[in-house]
């Protein structure tokens, strides 16, 4: 086989491999090495201008990269494990989180990669779709939050937000959530067909008995009319809760729970484009709430969960005291 003959036919290879994301030059020693059983080392190293120091460095590490690959192999069959228990729903950084706490010495970049190599992903966001309906007298309620989502203790700042969750025929049902700032759980929620004021009174109400008492706290809305209504305002009066809401028109002052209800519907839906009947709907969204606050990690409390995150903030005024 002449020069130009063995060039082209190395390249031919080297295109197909590039498809499955290896570099010219791996493609060549690998082409180097398939071959030397026919060709001189020497001579395919020489026609394909390769060093032959550096292919016999690449050879004396098979054994190592044989041994990465197959490491690589059993983690990403653990790491399908905790993918598929998290619903699909798991990136890297989750997935990271959960090795670590079962003992694996593991970064974040390795855990990506071999997400990637064995087409291991997390579900996408779908498009949002608004549902507040402005009211023109909540206009008068000052922003307490300054879009500062944090707190330094459970009860004290909390967020309300409305989302459709969509069912079968063009139906809908309308979830309202009471998120609390300082470990993201959901300490409050309702599911109705209608956006009236009980379906946000209903979730305010479970937050108070899941807290105990919210006198003192600050409850963060968007401008929708069930928020600004007189029945809603009275509740809050009731409970010792001061409102507080951002600018009219801009999500980012309520962006905590839209994030939250964002990463319901992806992690729901995962793709589909409603929840099936009314009831199957109510069913997965209680399921997914319950898991979010008991199991599911979250970035913002540094992977653990809000019940994990709070159990953990106790145990350290306990400790303090």
């Amino acid at each position: 086989m002449s020069a130009g003959e063995l060039r082209a036919l190395v390249y031919g290879m080297a295109r197909a491999l590039r498809s499955q994301g290896l570099r010219r030059g791996q493609t060549v020693t690998l082409f180097v090495d398939d071959h030397r059983a026919t060709y001189e080392v020497k001579r395919l190293c020489h026609v394909l201008d390769v060093n032959r120091s550096s292919y016999y460095k690449w050879l004396a590490g098979a054994e190592a990269r044989a041994a990465r690959k197959q490491e690589d192999r059993v983690l990403a069959d653990e790491i399908s494990e905790i993918h598929g228990e998290s619903g699909g729903a798991y990136g890297s950084p989750r997935v990271t989180a959960e090795l670590r706490e079962n003992g694996h010495r593991v970064n974040e970049k390795r855990v990506a990669r071999i997400m990637r190599t064995f087409s291991i992903s997390g579900i996408r966001l779908r498009r949002r779709v608004r549902t507040t309906v402005p009211d023109p007298v909540s206009g008068q309620v000052a922003d307490l939050f300054g879009r500062d989502f944090t707190a330094t203790e459970p009860g004290r700042k909390l967020m309300g937000d409305i989302t459709y969750l969509p069912c079968q025929d063009g139906k809908f049902l309308y979830l309202a959530t009471v998120l609390d700032c300082f470990s993201r759980k959901i300490v409050g929620w309702s599911i109705a067909d209608h956006m009236r004021t009980d379906l946000v009174a209903d979730a305010l109400r479970m937050a108070a008995r899941t807290r105990g008492s919210l006198a003192g706290a600050v409850f963060h809305s968007d401008h929708g009319a069930q928020y600004g209504s007189r029945a809603y305002v009275g509740l809050c009066d009731q409970l010792k809760v001061t409102r507080s809401m951002g600018a009219v028109g801009t999500s980012a002052d309520n962006a905590a729970c839209e994030s939250f209800h964002a990463s319901l519907k992806r992690e729901t839906l995962q793709g589909a484009h409603d929840y099936g009947d009314a009831t199957t709907c109510r069913r997965t969204v209680f399921v997914w709430l319950t898991r979010y606050n008991t199991r599911r990690r979250h970035s913002t409390n540094g992977q653990l969960s809000p019940d994990a995150y709070e159990r953990r903030h106790n145990a350290k005024l306990t400790l303090a005291a």
